[in-house]
């Protein structure tokens, strides 16, 4: 059971009267789906996808106010410590003439405020928590947890999530997880139903699509040429390079050997440049991104630290390295980046001159489409979905036939056929169902059933 939270439609239009902000259809449509879901008293258990920018932390603002509304709290999870204050902020602000306390809950925080932010969340007090994995501690006790709210989900596991909806004892919460771009895990349990399915493919009016373009090295002088172009209509520039862990010493000297080429060819006085990586102290990389934010620098080195919670309006445009060297949905969370503005944005895949087939077909996908789905499709045929009642969040699922990416229809009768099966005879124990549920025992045992977390 879940708690039902009623349509606080009041609150809800003194807000969106105060931002002076207009939902379109599909904020509008998204917003009934939640609300029908409240009302049911089962847990909801939600993905909301829709391209970056697209105001999905708005509709997850107002699902909050219904909750809070009756009395219940709001944990809002965010994958970075950056992220996570950016979002602080935001709702901060956008709640400022609200009774609301929010809080926010990080590991790097200071002791003191710590333990203070505990004792809110545990009395009550705190009706919406804004933290990254530190919500997860055994510390953190929520007096009456009705929301969760996962941003970017593909940087959760499964089992993370698990933790989190197990910390009410007597009743579920409601969950919404939000995403840019479904990793092939989460569009296989789509396929399946495990998840209710909401979309907004709407952006903001104004917004123009992104330009993708692929570029070899030799194209490099003819790259920078654009930059520089870019520069002096006034916009701002991201080159991001695959640093994938801090520890290999090879990635982190290609990002030191681009940001002194770079700093070559992009000379002080005339540019300045920030430089942003992992293993920087968090509060050297607030400054760098602080410099870059308040358009004191023109270019922004990282890596890809700055895949989500950067938000400059005026950058216009994204130049990857070595673009073969990262995911389908990495790509198009990078390239999220830029295009918040009214402006022309551009995405620009660098790459050397070979490529493998997987490669090719990444950077294939990534010039031809901005739909998140698409480029999920093509994921899951790359990657495989993962193991669904396991942990696993990629890699090839054991069948001998079927094909996630290709048979979705069968997929859809299989999901049907086992439903009317288990309506009709929950324990299996027909005659006719003998061999199925040997399989099903088989195949179940040892298995925690994480297929219904999110």
């Amino acid at each position: 059971q879940s708690p039902k939270f009623k349509n606080a439609k009041l609150s809800k239009k003194l807000f969106l009267e105060q931002l002076n902000f207009t939902l379109t259809d599909s904020q509008k449509t998204v917003l009934e789906d939640l609300q029908n879901d409240f009302i049911k008293g089962m847990p909801m258990n939600r993905l909301l996808q829709g391209d970056v920018g697209c105001g999905k932390t708005v509709v997850a603002t107002m699902a909050a106010i219904d909750c809070v509304e009756e009395g219940f709290q709001v944990a809002f999870m965010a994958p970075t410590e950056i992220l996570a204050e950016q979002h602080y902020e935001k709702i901060k602000t956008w709640f400022k003439d609200a009774a609301y306390e929010i809080i926010l809950l990080t590991g790097s925080m200071p002791k003191k405020e710590k333990l203070l932010a505990y004792q809110k969340i545990e009395k009550g007090n705190a009706n919406i928590v804004i933290g990254t994995h530190a919500l997860f501690q055994a510390q953190v006790q929520f007096n009456k947890l009705g929301l969760v709210v996962v941003d970017e989900q593909h940087r959760f596991g499964v089992a993370q999530r698990a933790k989190l909806w197990n910390k009410n004892k007597t009743y579920y919460p409601h969950i919404l997880v939000m995403t840019a771009t479904p990793i092939p895990r989460t569009l296989a349990m789509s396929l399946y139903g495990d998840l209710d399915l909401s979309v907004i493919d709407e952006l903001p009016p104004g917004r123009q699509p992104i330009q993708t373009v692929h570029r070899t090295d030799h194209n490099r002088l003819k790259v920078w040429g654009f930059l520089k172009e870019e520069i002096a209509k006034g916009r701002q520039i991201y080159v991001v390079y695959p640093l994938i862990e801090e520890s290999q010493k090879m990635d982190f000297k290609d990002l030191m050997d681009g940001y002194e080429s770079i700093c070559r060819d992009f000379p002080r006085p005339q540019y300045e440049i920030s430089i942003v990586h992992g293993r920087m102290k968090s509060e050297d990389k607030e400054w760098e991104m602080g410099r870059f934010s308040r358009g004191e620098t023109q270019l922004m080195v990282a890596t890809t630290v700055i895949e989500v919670g950067v938000n400059v309006p005026n950058a216009s445009v994204m130049v990857i390295e070595n673009a073969e060297r990262f995911g389908l949905s990495q790509l198009h969370q990078l390239r999220g980046r830029v295009g918040r503005g009214a402006d022309q944005s551009y995405c620009i895949l660098m790459t050397g001159d070979k490529l493998s087939d997987d490669g090719k077909v990444r950077i294939e996908t990534m010039c031809r489409t901005n739909d998140g789905f698409e480029i999920a499709d093509v994921d899951l045929q790359l990657r495989g979905p993962g193991d669904v009642m396991g942990t696993r969040q990629s890699g090839m699922l054991d069948y001998k036939v079927a094909n996630l990416g290709q048979d979705q229809q069968l997929i859809e009768w299989a999901r049907q056929k086992a439903q009317s099966t288990v309506l009709d005879d929950p324990r299996l124990e027909r005659p006719e169902h003998a061999a199925l549920r040997m399989r099903f025992t088989d195949y179940a045992r040892n298995k925690m059933a994480w297929g219904s977390i999110a």
